[in-house]
């Protein structure tokens, strides 16, 4: 969960997902090099193009159907870890696919598409920083 402190309060950046555009949290699937934190800020270049301070455990977690494209479903375990923004790139290998945008946790709350990321967006504005990473 990409996140900054900005004048008007925390804000978070969601991207679009490449098929159904809808507003989403970068993600991705495991990758046996990698532990799951350094997986999260992998995917949050990505697919968002933003580089910083990423915390060791997660903020929490959440479930979601993933189509695949033969069309069936499978079930995913998304673990969400905070990613303090230090740096937006104007150039990310995602750019072309998708779009991304800050705003603020009440707005990112409505416009998600996976209802069990809200209680994990209301609890980022609870979390002292930087304490927490």
């Amino acid at each position: 969960m990409p996140f900054r402190i900005a004048a008007k309060g925390t804000q978070v950046m969601l991207v679009t997902s490449r098929e159904t555009r809808r507003w989403i949290l970068p993600k991705g699937w495991i990758k046996k090099k990698l532990t799951p934190d350094a997986m999260a800020a992998r995917e949050a270049f990505e697919e968002a193009g933003v580089l910083g301070r990423i915390a060791s455990c997660p903020i929490g977690d959440y479930h979601y159907l993933k189509r695949m494209p033969d069309g069936a479903a499978i079930e995913c375990d998304v673990a969400v870890y905070l990613l303090e923004v230090t740096r937006v790139l104007d150039t990310w290998p995602e750019m072309d696919q998708r779009e991304r945008r800050w705003m603020r946790i009440d707005d990112a709350a409505a416009l998600i598409s996976d209802g069990e990321l809200v209680p994990l967006l209301r609890r980022l504005a609870q979390v002292p920083y930087p304490a927490a990473l």
